[in-house]
């Protein structure tokens, strides 16, 4: 990940994290915010993955709600449910199936 000088250092180290969740896998906005060390900064993750300038490639698609509901993505969520229906993930009324079993855990 090349460095972008119009992030900030959390919107960096939020980047950082997430290119760990694996194709086919999600995590959350309060694992990631765990994961950097900012636990209860979820809604923090959110705003600074909106500004991801790499994605789909830092996969910010790939981060979800604690209770599997999609949430949102820049470019849209029929975008997001798109890019991770494509990666082999299940989707049932804007959530995630089997969700505890394809929740990565950031170490």
């Amino acid at each position: 990940m090349k460095r972008d000088n119009n992030l900030t250092a959390f919107e960096e180290r939020v980047l950082r994290a997430i290119k760990a969740v694996k194709k086919g896998r999600v995590t959350t906005y309060k694992e990631v915010a765990r994961k950097i060390g900012a636990p209860g900064a979820g809604r923090a993750v959110g705003n600074a993955l909106s500004k991801n300038p790499w994605a789909p490639k830092v996969p910010c698609h790939r981060i979800v709600k604690s209770d599997g509901r999609i949430g949102g993505y820049a470019g849209g969520v029929k975008k997001k449910i798109r890019l991770l229906k494509e990666e082999g993930v299940i989707m049932r009324n804007n959530r995630v199936a089997g969700f505890n079993k394809i929740l990565m855990r950031l170490s």
